[in-house]
């Protein structure tokens, strides 16, 4: 049962999707106006902020007090490939790093409907090799952790990596991962107007913009339809409210009959992306559960 924190987000979330226009604002309003977790979460005064370019896809770095130089968490933002930044994200990547003691690495990476696939996945493979080659870390002193479109990208990444022979990160962590474009998962239909957030119809028009032609089930689009063995630990939390339900179920029930260390974490009742939002005890808890996960696999 969602704590009363957290009803409140949901009901926003609700308020919003039954109001929400039929022809949606210009792209650039849209992105200005993104709030993932229903309100704006600042990063905190205490963390850094330091732009760098990633092999020339805008980054920050975020570093809270007393966190870990040599150790690096990659946050990859969630929003539909169309929307999300440093504005709508930072704060969750901020606290993450500073709950796992890890320094984060936040990408840019280039966004629908101006640069369809593959040009994210290009971009976070991009930043991977720029922070093993260029910065000189090693692989097993690096994490990843994004949500929705974030966690496509990074579950992608993860399968490239794995065929590819290259070192795996040492832990990957997946919130609400968005992980089958064909959205042929049984929740999608089961749970449509139950989500606060989404219907069908608007994830289908999300990953269509998004492949823009491409086949839905090559993997790097749709990492559900990969082949799970061989990577890193994974921890996945995911709602069950949300229509996205059946892609973290899929993919950790194919994950683990691989061999695959990893844990699937269900919120009971709770809207897509519930550790975002900063000021509930689900989000807290969540934290709590990535943060011990990191530095488990992290040493």
């Amino acid at each position: 049962m969602p704590s009363p924190e957290m009803r409140e987000h949901i009901e926003l979330f609700e308020r919003r999707r039954v109001t929400r226009p039929a022809t949606p604002p210009p792209i650039e309003e849209l992105r200005a106006n993104f709030l993932p977790a229903g309100k704006r979460y600042e990063i905190p005064d205490d963390v850094r902020v330091s732009a760098v370019s990633a092999a020339g896809v805008p980054a920050h770095w975020l570093d809270a007090p007393r966190t870990s130089p040599d150790r690096v968490l990659v946050y990859v933002h969630g929003g539909g490939f169309s929307l999300g930044s440093l504005d709508s994200h930072g704060e969750l990547a901020a606290r993450l790093g500073r709950a796992s003691g890890t320094r984060v690495l936040f990408p840019e990476y280039r966004l629908v409907p101006e640069h369809p696939y593959p040009a994210a996945v290009e971009d976070i493979r991009a930043v991977w090799r720029w922070l093993r080659e260029e910065q000189g870390v090693a692989a097993n002193s690096i994490v990843l952790a994004g949500d929705s479109a974030g966690g496509n990208l990074i579950a992608a990444l993860l399968l490239e990596l794995r065929d590819a022979g290259a070192a795996l990160p040492a832990a990957a962590v997946l919130l609400s991962p968005t992980l089958d474009m064909s959205a042929s998962g049984a929740s999608v239909t089961e749970l449509d107007g139950q989500d606060a957030i989404f219907t069908a119809g608007m994830l289908r028009g999300v990953f269509a913009a998004y492949l823009n032609g491409a086949d839905h089930r090559i993997p790097s689009a749709s990492p559900l339809f990969g082949d799970p063995a061989g990577l890193p630990p994974l921890l996945i939390q995911v709602g069950t409210a949300e229509l996205q339900l059946s892609d973290s179920e899929g993919f950790a029930a194919a994950a683990r009959a691989a061999g695959v260390d990893v844990t699937l974490s269900l919120g009971e009742g709770l809207p897509h992306v519930y550790p975002s939002m900063r000021d509930t005890p689900e989000a807290a808890a969540a934290t709590d559960e990535i943060a011990a996960f990191l530095r488990k696999h992290l040493g």
